[in-house]
């Protein structure tokens, strides 16, 4: 099938350099088929691009919808199933998670009227230097090779909020206009649901390592998530580009709604493993700052994207942090002779800054982080 979408690169018309280059560049869906190949850019070093193994990953499948019920057995039997998976890879998916079906396909909906905008609309909507918020091509706004094969789209949704605001629609009249209205009224009430499922998820994520059920849920109550909206265009030279490359997250959770074009790989037994689309499950995965937040006992995995020759793919995500001036140290239960301390406290801001102004995310971003968090900031204890 001969793709409809497209994506190359264009000279921007602005003289101002990026990224210390004298033609910066924009990902622009509409003149791919005019390219003979991927632009060098685009291209991943082969290391990057071993090619995935016939396997599935088979992360455990968890109703999430046994702690309403109360059934003691059914939720000591999810976190069991919960813990085996996040000390080996930190990735499952839940069911029965209580989001509406048709609120998701409108999710969906919306990211067709964000990126089927005119290139300039979504332009004028750029992510900042050292922001999130906002527009990306390819992330060429902050590197220069190796770049993604997508568009994505991000906003901050947070956790405190009052009842009569409505944060998704106030960013997008913001920076879109107000004909946008429809596409913010949907991401409100799509990250509403995110955040009360996340809590959730946090409860049965403390039950798994023997805390206070509410544990996490007090910890992340006042916290902030990231929606991000992508969009991976088809590529018809996919085997030498990916849509998202190798890397952990560095926030604490990710809930991810993929469609079922596929793309989702995770790095386990040194190989690739591929994370089956659910149109009723929300892929959940553990992030660096719970790593830390369970002194390591809880794994943050390499996992990556790919493109699909033929047809676009997209994906929701919604990622969880705490609020940026908490310590980030994990409760003196996991903590001991047998376990030592494997990071130092931080705070969620530092680490969010490093990722932005200093590194790109990669497996390796706390072991990075721990050195860069001690030189800038000496009183930190060990």
């Amino acid at each position: 099938m001969e793709s409809t979408a497209a994506a190359t690169l264009v000279q921007s018309p602005s003289p101002k350099p990026l990224n210390g280059e004298n033609n910066p560049i924009l990902f622009d869906e509409n003149f791919l088929q005019k390219l003979p190949q991927v632009p060098e850019k685009f291209q991943w070093p082969s290391s990057d691009l071993v090619e995935t193994s016939v396997e599935d990953l088979n992360e455990p499948l968890i109703d999430i919808g046994v702690l309403q019920k109360g059934d003691e057995a059914a939720i000591a039997k999810a976190a069991a199933l919960v813990r085996n998976a996040c000390i080996k890879h930190g990735f499952f998916q839940v069911t029965n998670h209580g989001v509406n079906q048709d609120l998701i396909s409108a999710a969906y909906e919306e990211v067709d009227t964000i990126f089927n905008l005119p290139l300039s609309k979504k332009l004028s909507a750029k992510i900042k230097p050292g922001l999130v918020e906002g527009y990306s091509g390819a992330h060429a706004d902050r590197f220069t090779s190796k770049l993604p094969w997508k568009e994505t789209f991000s906003f901050k949704y947070s956790y405190e909020r009052n009842e009569s605001e409505s944060q998704a629609v106030d960013y997008f009249n913001r920076v879109l206009g107000e004909d946008m209205n429809r596409t913010g009224l949907v991401y409100q009430k799509y990250c509403e649901a995110m955040t009360e499922l996340s809590l959730t998820i946090m409860e049965l994520l403390a039950i798994s390592l023997g805390l206070d059920r509410k544990h996490f849920r007090e910890y992340f109550k006042d916290g902030e998530g990231i929606m991000r909206c992508n969009l991976y265009p088809p590529c018809n030279a996919s085997k030498l580009t990916l849509g998202t490359g190798p890397h952990s997250d560095p926030i604490s959770l990710t809930l991810l709604h993929q469609d079922q074009v596929g793309g989702l790989e995770v790095y386990v037994d040194n190989k690739w493993l591929a994370v089956r689309p659910r149109s009723d499950a929300f892929v959940i995965n553990i992030g660096d700052t719970f790593m830390a937040l369970t002194n390591g006992i809880y794994k943050s995995c390499l996992h990556r994207a790919l493109v699909n020759s033929e047809v676009k793919r997209k994906s929701l995500v919604y990622f969880v942090s705490p609020k940026g001036d908490k310590t980030v140290r994990p409760p003196e239960s996991l903590i001991g002779t047998e376990e030592p301390r494997k990071y130092p406290d931080f705070k969620w801001a530092d680490l969010f800054e490093f990722t932005q102004k200093h590194h790109r995310a990669d497996v390796a971003t706390l072991q990075g982080f721990i050195p860069w968090l001690q030189s800038s900031k000496p009183s930190i204890s060990n």
